[in-house]
């Protein structure tokens, strides 16, 4: 689906720039903390905790591929480590494993955990996007579209209006979803999802 395949994009930009710059990020915070009120000792242990942190990491994203190894790991990660920008994304990581595994509870409740958390750079409305539609694959239509009603990120409003149209479809909201996916188009929908356009054409001859 087009729309899954952007947010996969979206996600793999985001892992690759806490793969290359992760560590930094936080060895560059702790030692400013650390010269401005003297933890040098506290300062050296939470620097090796993030190179832990980030090779731990990627070791578990040559895992991404098997859900059940994947899961596993994720557990060991999660007691092992205190890194709030790796977790969020390694939460992401387990849902999708979750999902192929067929777990769509853990999967759920890893997406959940990724939106309490409130993490940066748009994790946390794909993570949110990604529940909605584990809750219309299970019929829960109705749920799915309160879901997305969260999602307020003004750079996501084209994703969430198509998804939302895609859910109204199955609902048989036809007009309700024809707006959905107009709103989608207004906000730059089909630089991303080709397929948006031939959806809302397809409503429209309806």
């Amino acid at each position: 689906m087009e729309i899954y395949s952007t947010e996969e994009q979206q996600v793999d930009a985001i892992k690759q720039f806490w793969k290359d710059y992760g560590t930094s990020i936080i060895v560059g915070a702790v030692v400013g903390l650390g010269g401005l009120y003297g933890w040098n000792t506290y300062s050296d242990m939470k620097i090796e905790a993030a190179e832990n942190a980030s090779d731990a990491f990627q070791n578990l994203t040559t895992q991404a591929n098997e859900p059940q190894a994947m899961l596993s790991a994720a557990e060991s990660f999660g007691v092992d480590h205190k890194q709030a920008g790796y977790q969020a994304m390694l939460d992401l990581m387990v849902a999708k494993a979750a999902i192929d595994a067929g777990d769509f509870t853990k999967a759920e409740t890893a997406l959940k955990t990724v939106i309490a958390n409130k993490p940066g750079a748009g994790l946390a409305s794909i993570a949110t996007m990604r529940l909605a539609r584990i809750q219309a694959e299970q019929d829960n239509i109705g749920t799915a579209l309160s879901t997305l009603e969260t999602v307020t990120d003004a750079a996501f409003v084209a994703q969430r209006e198509e998804l939302k149209g895609d859910f109204l479809v199955r609902q048989g909201e036809l007009d309700k979803a024809r707006i959905a996916y107009q709103t989608a188009v207004d906000n730059g929908g089909t630089t991303t999802s080709p397929a948006l356009t031939m959806k809302l054409d397809n409503l429209n001859k309806a």
